[in-house]
């Protein structure tokens, strides 16, 4: 028999629940906190910007570099090269996310679980997608971008079982 994990998880939450038959009641295993999401942004940013740290840039002032350079080259950074900055609420959700991986990687190692179903906030799940482990992907045979970390475990069943029932209704 396939024991089946239940993840419900935002980026300040991860409960994991088992399922041995669809019939049984869930059992939660494990109750994971981000506790960085939970403190203030403020104390989260641990380098502080002195007022005069642009002052070498070139920005606003029509710029020390050449033409055809890129305003970061001189970095090390070329612009094919660019990445978008995170915010620390964006960091902190993304180590979370991998905290989540490597704790599914290890259960799954031990026998735990073969199957797994998804309930995420709509913006924790993309984060959660890129960051878990090829295997474990492979695993997920549904995903729902609901955040339903508040609910109790009966409370929980239920409306993923509703959800199944209403995507097996109405398949796209």
């Amino acid at each position: 028999m396939h024991t089946t994990w239940i993840l419900s998880a935002n980026a300040g939450r991860a409960r994991f629940f088992t399922e041995s038959s669809p019939n049984g009641p869930l059992v939660e295993v494990e109750d994971m906190l981000n506790s960085a999401m939970r403190q203030r942004m403020l104390d989260t940013i641990s380098d502080k910007i002195d007022p005069k740290a642009a002052t070498s840039s070139g920005h606003g002032i029509g710029g020390t570099q050449g033409p055809g350079q890129a305003h970061n080259a001189r970095a090390g950074a070329p612009n094919k090269d660019y990445q978008p900055a995170q915010t620390p609420d964006q960091h902190q959700a993304e180590q979370f996310a991998r905290d989540i991986s490597r704790y599914l990687v290890t259960a799954h190692q031990q026998g735990r679980f073969q199957q797994l179903f998804i309930a995420a906030s709509p913006e924790f799940l993309g984060t959660l997608r890129g960051c878990l482990a090829p295997q474990i992907a492979a695993l997920a045979k549904q995903e729902l971008n609901k955040d339903y970390t508040q609910l109790d475990a009966q409370q929980l069943q239920e409306r993923l079982h509703g959800q199944v029932r209403a995507q097996h209704a109405h398949p796209r």
